[in-house]
């Protein structure tokens, strides 16, 4: 167990509960929405037919497939601020998982969206930290959110 891991455990533990930020917005554009649905052969009409969702979807406009708000975690989180010294000695990060994906509200095409993520829970692995931060996307002007999730990430130290 390295001194830079059992430092970051610390912070990291004592952190638990807390709030780490809110990202930037990013608005899901149609483009975003075909382009996933072409990767991942998901072409229901509610995400890729904004003639169809006229007159057949209860939203009236195509929505994100909920897996695709699920994959932005990682680029809404880019612009949470991280805490430095939690950082410090990191070899790598890498996706550990999932303990509970929600998806609340449908993202309408043209939505922004952004995270606010909040440390709730801190394991030490050896040199490694098994963190898990539950994820709220938020619908600009919209009460409730498009997803909350329990992500877990490993944080490797050297």
């Amino acid at each position: 167990m390295s001194e830079k891991s059992e430092k970051a455990f610390a912070l990291f533990n004592a952190a638990i509960g807390e709030s780490e930020g809110t990202g930037d917005w990013f608005e899901v554009i149609q483009a975003d929405i075909d382009t996933f649905a072409d990767v991942t052969h998901d072409h229901q009409f509610i995400h890729v037919d904004p003639e169809a969702c006229t007159t057949m979807s209860p939203w009236g406009v195509p929505i994100a497939h909920g897996f695709l708000t699920l994959s932005m975690l990682t680029h809404l989180s880019a612009s949470i601020p991280n805490v430095p010294e939690r950082l410090d000695g990191i070899v790598m990060g890498v996706n550990y998982g999932f303990d509970k994906v929600r998806f609340v509200s449908p993202v309408k095409v043209t939505s922004r969206i952004r995270a606010t993520s909040v440390i709730a829970n801190v394991e030490l692995k050896g040199d490694a930290l098994q963190v898990t931060r539950t994820m709220t996307v938020e619908i600009e002007g919209e009460g409730k959110p498009a997803l909350v999730a329990d992500w877990i990430t490993r944080l490797v130290y050297g």
